[in-house]
């Protein structure tokens, strides 16, 4: 396999993060988005404005892959699927939590990887800031590493650079990476808000502010600006 990295690619904050964190580092550089009947889907739109963005900034970004698991979404029915309000379940998981999720879009992207020549996924889950997704965490990514492996007969890595990260420093580690001109983008073009909501404009970027998506990512801009401006004070 080569120096190559598949990034899965929802145009969220999070995974333009993880773009340019595989951009640093891989000489080869794909990505891959679901179409799986999000509400949000308004982040299928935002996919190519933010990879034009990254096109221009890396000639190591190569082709994009969109997949249409629409079916899977309509079975897999949840808060982020179908109209339903966003709460806390029975079970203690929200009820934006999609059944399967991640392992089934490592599955597809696996077969994609493998047929590419890539043995490297990279994605966006982190057990620190999250929902308390089961299959967000690195145990369960790592039991999917290795059925994926064994089930290719070949290597697969599954990357996550914001495994322990928080959301503040998830927005450190995109300055870091791409200084203000990253964070600006990921701010003006990324979508994470889980209403679809792109009328209304933030510090932060776009979005209802009210989702727990919005919520979080705002929390996490306001700790990183302030944890910024106690270094710059100090300095």
């Amino acid at each position: 396999m080569s120096n190559a990295a598949l990034v899965l690619f929802s145009a969220g904050q999070d995974s333009a993060t993880c773009l340019a964190w595989a951009l640093e580092r891989y000489a080869r550089v794909e990505t891959v988005g679901f179409a799986y009947g999000q509400r949000h889907a308004i982040e299928l739109t935002q996919r190519p404005v933010l990879l034009d963005a990254f096109r221009a900034r890396s000639p190591k970004l190569g082709e994009d892959h969109v997949v249409d698991l629409a079916g899977y979404g309509a079975v897999a029915e949840s808060a982020l699927t179908a109209d339903r309000a966003i709460e806390m379940a029975e079970n203690g998981l929200p009820t934006t939590f999609v059944p399967g999720r991640n392992l089934v879009f490592l599955t597809v992207a696996a077969a994609i990887a493998y047929r590419r020549g890539i043995s490297v996924l990279v994605g966006g889950m982190c057990e620190t800031d999250y929902s308390g997704y089961p299959d967000c965490r690195r145990q369960t990514l790592d039991a999917q590493q290795e059925t994926l492996s064994l089930g290719l007969d070949t290597p697969i890595r599954i990357e996550t650079p914001l495994m322990y990260l928080d959301k503040a420093q998830t927005w450190a580690l995109a300055h870091e990476l791409g200084g203000d001109v990253l964070v600006d983008l990921i701010i003006a073009q990324s979508h994470t808000c889980y209403e679809g909501d792109r009328t209304h404009r933030h510090a932060w970027g776009y979005g209802c502010a009210k989702c727990p998506a919005c919520a979080l990512r705002a929390r996490g801009f306001e700790a990183w600006l302030e944890t910024r401006g106690a270094r710059a004070g100090g300095a």
